[in-house]
């Protein structure tokens, strides 16, 4: 491994809360063996390669913590692009997924979305991979870990799926959609278990049981079990929860309870448990978040694009809840990007009404979200939650996973304060390189021996066939 030094930096942001986001005595990273081995004003050593920082900013590589990969080759479906969650449901992901009867479709599609990410800064994707269905001809699990694996990229693989066949999105839904058993989705997760899972601190590889969604995409009876067989393999527990409106009322009216406080009953909360989304929480379940420590996997694109609403995060953010931030899939977020989605997260939250009705006064709360807190639950909140402890902050000892951006577009000209320039100034920020476990996987904004415009005409061949059909 290859030994190096980042340096001459404008400003190196560490991923840590409040004062220490912001390093004050040097900007140079010495790299060893993957590793941050030191911080400050350093000198070139001997047989060290230097990347040249200068004119640019140091992020910790952000951490997505919910994705659907294979939706990359779906996105802007007019049928679908003005819907709400349960209509585009039917609509787009369930109709589409019998183009993804072939693992050229799944990897080609795994290969656009893990690229987008790279080129934003991402180091670190959780793949809510839920398309399994039974007699599936090939290895899902397997050719998303080695789409990643190529890219050089962290893969955590959230094995979805469905035990039972959803009664409002499924009613004509082709073979591709068809629920596996609980046995059989048991032992799938346990074989990517062993296969795949790494529980180390800087593992490269994790799996993650995540069933669908656990209101509706499983008999109430398993949920019990499917907790327990994840404790049981020391692995971590994720699905959707909250989404939209519908999920409040469908869980009060059949189950006399909020969303969150089903699942609670039934072994899914707590420090191991991510929820995506959590758009509408009341206050008791804000607090049952903070108390037990489960996560939420923020993704204002894609709710603002469903018109599913504003995730209450500001508000659970001081309560203490554990918050990461994600671009879920591209078939309701176009935009499936990390740079996309820390600037919208950074706007949204100082716009919402609620933010200034907090503040005793109409409109919204400039205060209401700082740059500095979306790079924090993009970077350290995001690797928190995946158990990455050894991921997610530029401290001696962790991962030197990091992206050195060139603020060289006219967007960053005039700014006083550069260090805000990734997120402040939207849009996506030249790479001038990116760095996962000390290894160089994006360089002046191209990632090696990637051919992009043979990606392309293999996504459009895709498009197209999928088109004429």
């Amino acid at each position: 491994m290859t030994d190096l030094l980042v340096r001459g930096a404008e400003h190196l942001w560490t991923g840590l809360r409040g004062e220490a986001m912001r390093a004050t005595h040097g900007t140079d990273l010495r790299i060893r063996g993957g590793l941050v081995q030191a911080i400050g004003n350093l000198a070139p050593e001997p047989g060290e390669r230097v990347i040249d920082a200068r004119g640019c900013v140091v992020y910790p590589g952000y951490v997505n913590t919910h994705h659907h990969l294979f939706q990359s080759l779906l996105k802007g479906i007019p049928a679908g692009i003005g819907l709400p969650l349960v209509a585009w449901l039917a609509a787009v992901p369930v109709a589409y997924r019998r183009h993804f009867d072939h693992e050229a479709a799944l990897r080609v599609a795994a290969r656009v979305g893990l690229v987008e990410l790279a080129l934003s800064g991402c180091t670190t994707v959780a793949d809510h991979q839920y398309h399994y269905y039974p007699g599936m001809p090939f290895d899902a699990s397997a050719a998303v870990f080695d789409e990643a694996a190529q890219l050089g990229l962290r893969l955590v693989l959230c094995r979805g799926g469905q035990t039972v066949a959803r009664a409002m999105t499924d009613a004509a839904a082709p073979p591709q959609v068809a629920p596996e058993t609980l046995d059989d989705f048991m032992a799938a997760v346990e074989s990517d278990v062993r296969r795949f899972h790494d529980p180390s601190p800087r593992a490269m590889r994790r799996v993650v049981s995540a069933i669908t969604t656990p209101t509706w995409s499983c008999r109430e009876s398993d949920l019990v079990t499917l907790a327990r067989q994840a404790r049981r393999l020391g692995i971590r527990l994720h699905s959707h929860l909250s989404e939209t409106w519908d999920y409040v009322a469908w869980a009060r009216e059949v189950h006399g309870c909020a969303p969150l406080q089903f699942v609670a009953e039934r072994e899914w909360v707590g420090p191991d448990v991510w929820f995506a989304h959590m758009v509408h929480l009341d206050d008791d379940e804000l607090r049952l978040c903070a108390a037990t420590g489960t996560g939420i996997a923020h993704c204002p694109q894609s709710n603002a694009r469903l018109g599913s609403g504003i995730a209450r995060i500001p508000e659970a953010l001081a309560l203490g809840v554990p918050v990461s931030l994600a671009v879920d899939g591209a078939a309701s977020n176009e935009a499936a990007d990390m740079a996309s989605e820390v600037h919208a997260a950074w706007l949204l939250h100082r716009a919402d009404p609620r933010a200034g009705a907090r503040s005793g006064r109409p409109g919204g709360d400039a205060a209401a979200m700082g740059v500095e807190d979306v790079v924090h639950i993009a970077t350290a909140g995001g690797a928190r939650m995946l158990g990455l402890d050894g991921v997610g902050t530029l401290e001696v000892g962790q991962a030197a996973d990091l992206a050195v951006y060139a603020l060289d577009q006219p967007r960053h000209f005039g700014l006083h304060d550069s260090a805000l320039g990734p997120v402040a100034g939207g849009g996506r920020p030249t790479l001038r390189a990116l760095l996962v476990q000390g290894r160089v996987v994006v360089e002046h904004d191209a990632i090696p021996g990637l051919d992009l415009a043979q990606l392309r005409r293999d996504a459009q061949a895709l498009v197209q066939g999928m088109r004429a059909a």
